[in-house]
């Protein structure tokens, strides 16, 4: 049963934070003794994820980082890893103790408030959505004051509910994680699965069954059925070389797209003059020569006519010696054999001669176009499986979120009538809570009067 005027359960209260736990308590060691640390990168951002710990001296890390205990909840205050949702629980400390980012808050709860109760509390979407919008700081590094999470009403269920639910939400949210692990291998397995096609494809073995001449394969090479070039970076001290409109210039970093259909920067006719830029034809393929991380020897397609910077090879097929889009398909298809074939130091590039060189299968165009026809209809397929990994991963991060905010309506575990209210519960905290002196109390009442 539900107390209506406050929409929580009978047995429970609303009650601050600040009435529940020590805020930031220090830990007082010799500096020889063991201890945890705990970095920013080592506490997760999942409800009770693992925390990574590091062990050091309570000497070297006791002055300039935030204290902490075993049971203690730790929750990042600071931009991004706030919204992030970076919390847990300190556990397996040694000796107990530990230490971690100064951007770190740590809440000790009191005698019958359960650790994991009060993380999940901190966990629900409401509770960040309010924090977020109370940051203070400058843009890039905003922190949630020290009043907000204090002053924070929570849903207080009794003691032993507190653990029920703690409990349900271990069994529950460790399944959930389970479900986004194994959506979270499917992933990779779609990539190879592609890559698995094009290398059939390519090699001839996903056409076997339909070939008739096991000896009508070729090899040729890209500047054999193709006419290759590059481009250009217009000076960008000229005011005159780039404008808001006119001819599209494509860089490498526009490769990662399937497909290119518009431009980040457009050219002027002085530009393309001055730097004998070449305007490139709807259909050209695209190879990345530079780039950082996966970028080279990524391949698109221009869906626009377009100019293009030095770091890119153009590649407009011949269609009357091979179909475009198996080409493109080829090209794909050795994305590491080209990536390994770039030459420098600390930054490889491949260049326009390896490009043009480049050994490319050319099967009769009858089946050059069969390969073309399978090829796609596979990977049609792997873009449904996609599309409801996509939808499936949606659904499973929403549980998380749903099954926190459920907990806190009450709605998780049944109610015992038989368990201690909350209020009783928070009088025997408010009882245990050290007395500010007499004269504290007053001088603090003349200021408020």
């Amino acid at each position: 049963m539900k107390d209506s005027m406050n929409n929580i359960p009978a047995g429970w209260v609303w009650a601050p934070v600040n009435d529940l736990c020590q805020f930031n308590p220090k830990t007082t060691a010799e500096d020889d003794s063991a201890c945890g640390f705990v970095p920013m990168q080592g506490l997760g951002t999942r409800y009770l994820a693992d925390t990574s710990i590091e062990q050091r001296a309570w000497g070297d890390v006791k002055k300039a980082y935030t204290h902490f205990q075993n049971g203690d909840v730790l929750v990042a205050k600071v931009t991004p890893c706030f919204e992030n949702g970076k919390a847990g629980i300190a556990r397996n400390l040694p000796n107990g103790i530990g230490a971690g980012s100064s951007e770190f808050c740590v809440f000790r709860p009191h005698p019958g408030i359960d650790s994991k109760y009060l993380l999940g509390c901190f966990s629900t979407e409401d509770f960040r959505r309010r924090a977020t919008v109370a940051m203070t700081g400058s843009v890039g590094l905003k922190r949630v004051p020290k009043d907000v999470f204090l002053g924070e009403q929570i849903p207080l269920a009794p003691a032993a509910e507190q653990t029920r639910i703690a409990d349900k939400l271990d069994a529950v949210l460790s399944r959930v994680d389970d479900v986004n692990a194994r959506l979270d291998r499917v992933e990779p397995l779609l990539k190879r699965f592609r890559q698995s096609v094009l290398a059939a494809g390519m090699s001839g073995q996903l056409t076997k069954d339909s070939r008739e001449d096991s000896d009508s394969w070729e090899q040729t090479t890209v500047e054999s059925i193709a006419d290759v070039g590059t481009g250009s970076t217009p000076l960008r001290s000229n005011p005159n070389f780039f404008a808001p409109q006119g001819t599209a210039w494509v860089t490498s970093a526009a490769t990662g797209s399937e497909k290119i259909f518009s431009a980040q920067e457009y050219v002027t006719p002085a530009a393309i003059t001055a730097h004998r830029l070449k305007k490139y034809p709807i259909g050209t393929l695209l190879i990345a020569m530079y780039g950082e991380g996966k970028t080279r020897g990524q391949v698109s397609e221009l869906a626009i006519e377009a100019t293009i910077n030095q770091a890119c090879a153009a590649i407009v097929v011949d269609d009357r010696l091979m179909r475009n889009d198996f080409v493109k398909f080829a090209l794909k298809a050795n994305y590491l054999k080209m990536r390994e074939m770039a030459e420098g130091g600390n930054q490889p590039n491949l260049n326009l001669s390896k490009i043009k060189t480049f050994s490319l299968p050319k099967p009769p165009l009858d089946e050059q176009t069969e390969i073309v026809r399978r090829v796609d209809i596979l990977f049609a397929f792997a873009d449904r499986l996609e599309a409801r990994l996509k939808a499936a991963r949606t659904a499973a991060q929403r549980l998380t979120p749903a099954v926190l905010a459920k907990a806190f309506r009450g709605e998780l575990v049944a109610q015992d009538p038989a368990d201690e209210p909350a209020a009783e519960l928070l009088k025997r905290l408010a009882a245990q809570r050290p007395q500010a002196p007499v004269g504290a109390r007053r001088s603090r009442s003349g200021a408020r009067s």
